[in-house]
């Protein structure tokens, strides 16, 4: 028998920290996800985390706390197929310092990850993220900040880890102004602003009167905002954001939405989609190409390219007020 526990530091520490050299984000993912299924399988048989051995954590076992992410604690097949991951190479890991167990190591990394529907991506229109920027109330301190931080965030489509770990030397403004991130693996990346974002960017920092080295959107006692923190702060403004704009559906609304909402924006604009992986900090531009299935209005150009020249312009409108509306429904 070998215990887990030396490997799992070493995993850790050896594996990721020196010889991989992750970022944090991934070593917080792996951290997280490998922490679930130590406290999974201690609360299911007893046993403490460090005298859990690799007998312990069998195919079985990982079968079941994937089952148990999914029907307990309600997390989604993408969801488990990322924990499966952060498994799956702490498992690879082991096969090198641990022979003895290869045959059990082998059966878990045989676990395939889980097939999903994958929906259409939903973004905001213009209208909408219009209202949703003027919902922040400018006459308070964090309604400034808010603003400030949903124009960026819709404006450059950053993540939101990656807006949150934004400083204010991170930005530049005047001549080329532009705001520089460290995204998803380790990649710098700087994207433009817009003359719309350049002032109110301007304004905030002259009022947040930080260092180069402090966070550009911090709380109210300087630290930086969480990731749940950025997410309740846009469903409040979403909220607000509905009654002027009904199509607004709070609920469903989420930061990733306005990274959505920046990619459909430039794509509508002509801009190409190998420039959009570029600004959206995607490693393969077939990560772009969602977008391209949710434009409806590329398809409807291309639609109208391939309308006999006998066919009347323009899309069927019922002339009745009552088709009308069911029509619009």
């Amino acid at each position: 028998m070998s215990l887990i526990a030396p490997t799992l530091q070493s995993f850790f520490t050896d594996r990721l920290a020196k010889q991989r050299r992750v970022s944090p984000r991934t070593i917080a993912s792996y951290r997280d996800s490998l922490r679930l299924l130590i406290v999974f399988e201690h609360e299911r048989t007893g046993k403490k985390p460090c005298a859990l051995d690799w007998d312990d954590l069998d195919s079985e076992t990982i079968c079941a706390f994937l089952d148990h992410l999914e029907a307990d604690r309600r997390n989604s097949a993408r969801t488990r197929n990322l924990r499966l991951t952060a498994i799956r190479s702490l498992f690879t890991y082991a096969s090198l310092r641990h022979p003895e167990h290869a045959a059990l190591i082998q059966r878990v990394l045989a676990i395939p990850a889980k097939r999903f529907d994958k929906p259409l991506v939903s973004f905001l229109n213009s209208p909408e993220i219009d209202a949703l920027i003027d919902a922040p109330d400018r006459s308070r301190w964090e309604g400034r900040r808010d603003r400030a931080l949903l124009l960026v965030t819709v404006q450059t489509g950053l993540r939101v880890s990656e807006l949150t770990g934004l400083d204010c030397g991170d930005v530049s403004l005047g001549a080329g102004a532009n705001v520089r991130c460290n995204g998803k693996g380790r990649k710098y990346r700087a994207i433009p602003l817009t003359s719309a974002t350049d002032p109110v960017l301007k304004a905030w920092l002259a009022e947040r009167a930080g260092r180069r080295d402090e966070p550009l959107f911090p709380t109210r006692t300087g630290r930086r905002l969480s990731v749940d923190a950025v997410e309740r702060l846009v469903r409040k403004h979403a909220a607000t954001a509905s009654a002027r704009c009904p199509s607004i559906r709070a609920d469903n609304l989420h930061p990733h939405v306005l990274r959505h909402s920046c990619a459909m924006s430039l794509l509508q604009s002509g801009v190409d989609t190998a420039v959009i992986a570029l600004w959206l900090g995607h490693a393969d531009i077939r990560s772009t190409n969602v977008y391209l299935h949710a434009d409806m209005t590329i398809k409807q150009r291309a639609l109208e390219l391939t309308t006999p020249a006998t066919t009347p312009p323009g899309r069927y409108r019922p002339d009745d007020t009552l088709l009308a509306f069911l029509e619009d429904l």
